[in-house]
């Protein structure tokens, strides 16, 4: 069948998905309720829904009554007893699938349960709904003439007690539909090669001579890639390796610090960025508008959301609020119940909704990544916009960076202090971090109220890192490659010690 028929056709059946997403835009709340209630049901027969009594559940409020806020640590001894075999714990199909994910925050891995349903129902339905809302918006797209460019995870799967674990990539590739694997490269034996350094040439070697149209990934980890099949190729730009790409689908991190970078890696005016808000618990949130950074939040996906505004959490006077209480451009830690047996499961991850019709949002961060220590209640979405604006300014660009506090002492007062490691650096590093700390009061009023006059916070301290110091931290703690990333913010000391002392 010729390529343009099959882009045709494939557009065609993607696009009917949007009839569906209607729904849920039109009726928000009463799909999320009917969710809820699905959900209860379903589990009503499980260890979990025995002892919480899912079955006499008639209510929401009966609902955030019986069943407390969980984090990993609390819900591990039950999802422990699935891996080792017992079934119908806290979901009434069997799991066999566990993504395994120790995220940015903890070297102790997590196993994560991934239902059948959520793979049907949550990633690959937002696969192809990416698809859709994209394709919806822009009429002559040719994507499906060409291959997406796809990168994963770094792990292979692993057999124990007949359940499979390892990265949440690894899981969705070898259980992809025909159809993906059709349209994507590299081959999936490439794709789930474990070791990164031999990984990326092998990427680049059966990539160079496909026809890519889009492209996949995690912007840090893909820039790296990227780079390399420049170097490799001797092309100037990725166009002229890739004529026909025509966007690119990014998540995991913010884009913000690496925009420049990639405009000049593909530079033509019509090249599109799409952002997705996934994870090993569920896919949440996609990029609905051309040019936009906002993301609609999907409501059918078998995820039922709340939400705690982060001015009370884990405070004495901590809330839990629903969809429908939510209020523009606040922080709120997120908190799903979702159809792999998570029953308010405390994420980690914080956003806020730039627009409440639709409900779109954006990440701002994470619980554990952000910097309270004096008051200043500094989000990774104001640094990585402050950074952003900075290198534009001194047309500079990076690799990466994180932040850590300066504690208070007899002798000094607090400060934050960062390390960032430049791609190519600013002429005058002391000016571009003064330029930097005034950006960042621009964008956080509380961190410029700790910043008057010095009062309560010093200017920043800015360290420059040698060259592929994060990547050799990365390295170090075996965490090269995919889905891994370097934490940010944090209200303590020790990733930036141990970077500093590297």
């Amino acid at each position: 069948m010729p390529l343009q028929i099959i882009n045709s056709f494939a557009t065609w059946i993607l696009k009917k998905r949007i009839h569906q997403m209607e729904l849920f835009l039109k009726y928000p709340h009463e799909v999320q309720e009917e969710l809820l209630f699905s959900l209860i049901k379903s589990a009503e027969n499980t260890q979990i829904g025995k002892k919480y009594d899912f079955s006499s559940m008639k209510s929401y409020t009966t609902f955030s009554e019986r069943i407390p806020v969980s984090t990993y640590e609390d819900l591990e001894p039950l999802i422990e007893l699935t891996r080792k075999g017992e079934q119908n714990v806290f979901w009434n199909s069997n799991i066999k699938w566990f993504a395994k994910s120790s995220g940015t925050t903890n070297a102790k891995s997590k196993f994560i349960p991934v239902s059948s349903e959520a793979l049907e129902n949550c990633h690959y339905k937002a696969s192809k709904d990416l698809l859709c809302l994209y394709l919806n918006n822009n009429e002559d797209s040719q994507l499906f003439v060409g291959k997406s460019l796809r990168l994963g995870g770094s792990k292979q799967l692993y057999e124990d007690n007949n359940t499979f674990f390892g990265d949440l990539s690894a899981i969705l590739i070898d259980n992809m539909p025909i159809w993906a694997e059709f349209s994507s490269t590299p081959s999936s034996k490439i794709s789930l090669m474990g070791d990164w350094e031999t990984k990326l040439p092998a990427i680049i070697n059966e990539t160079i001579n496909e026809n890519v149209t889009s492209l996949a990934g995690v912007p840090s980890w893909m820039l790296v890639l990227l780079q390399k099949a420049l170097e490799t190729t001797g092309k100037s730009n990725l166009l002229e390796l890739w004529p026909n790409a025509e966007v690119y689908f990014h998540g995991g991190v913010s884009f913000e610090p690496y925009k420049e970078q990639y405009k000049k890696l593909f530079p033509k005016d019509n090249f599109k960025y799409y952002e997705i808000y996934n994870a090993s618990e569920g896919f949440f949130a996609i990029q609905d508008q051309n040019n936009s950074d906002e993301l609609l939040l999907m409501l059918d996906y078998g995820i039922f959301y709340e939400f705690i505004p982060m001015d009370t959490f884990g405070t004495l006077n901590q809330r839990i609020i629903r969809l429908n209480q939510v209020e523009l451009n606040k922080n709120y830690a997120l908190v799903i119940t979702t159809n792999s047996g998570l029953w308010r499961y405390l994420i980690g991850d914080t956003i806020r909704f730039t627009s409440l019709n639709p409900y779109r949002v954006k990440v701002s961060g994470r619980t554990k990544h952000h910097i309270n220590v004096f008051g200043e209640e500094l989000m990774v979405e104001n640094t990585d916009v402050a950074i952003a604006k900075t290198c534009a300014m001194f047309d500079c660009e990076i690799v990466d960076y994180t932040v850590a506090p300066i504690f208070m002492s007899d002798k000094q007062k607090g400060a934050h202090e960062w390390i960032i490691e430049f791609k190519n650096p600013p002429e005058n590093i002391e000016k571009f971090g003064l330029v930097l700390d005034e950006n960042i009061q621009a964008l956080n009023s509380d961190y410029e109220a700790k910043r008057y006059n010095n009062m309560t916070l010093n200017p920043l301290v800015l360290n420059v890192a040698r060259t592929n110091l994060f990547y050799d931290w990365l390295k170090k703690e075996d965490k090269l490659g995919g889905q891994h990333k370097i934490p940010r913010l944090s209200n303590e000391r020790n990733y930036l010690e141990s970077l500093l002392n590297l």
